[in-house]
């Protein structure tokens, strides 16, 4: 029983945590602008978040190879737009940011 209780617990806790993070992950993207240049399922001037998590899916090092291209920005991956470099943002930021683009579903 106590098992339970705890096992119980962690899942509730993990996903209030999950929701904290996608609500942080949400006002760092309207906060940058990301939203001028992307959307969650379309092509605008860079690709759509879903083509992005789709690309990288099942890499292993996808969420510091992503993190890398938003603090660094990067150009050619996508076409001939350039994306511009997010040097601001803290690792932790780049860390939650790269995620939630890769959970992005259309």
């Amino acid at each position: 029983m106590r098992n339970i209780l705890l096992a119980s617990l962690w899942a509730a806790t993990a996903a209030a945590q999950a929701s904290t993070d996608l609500g942080a992950a949400a006002e760092i993207v309207k906060a940058n602008g990301c939203y001028s240049c992307h959307s969650v399922s379309e092509k605008i001037v860079g690709p759509a978040f879903s083509s992005v998590a789709d690309k990288y899916a099942g890499d292993k090092d996808a969420v510091a190879t992503l993190a890398q291209s938003i603090q660094m920005g990067s150009k050619g991956k996508w076409g001939r737009a350039a994306m511009p470099a997010h040097s601001s943002l803290s690792a932790q930021e780049l860390k939650l940011l790269a995620s939630w683009v890769l959970s992005a579903k259309p």
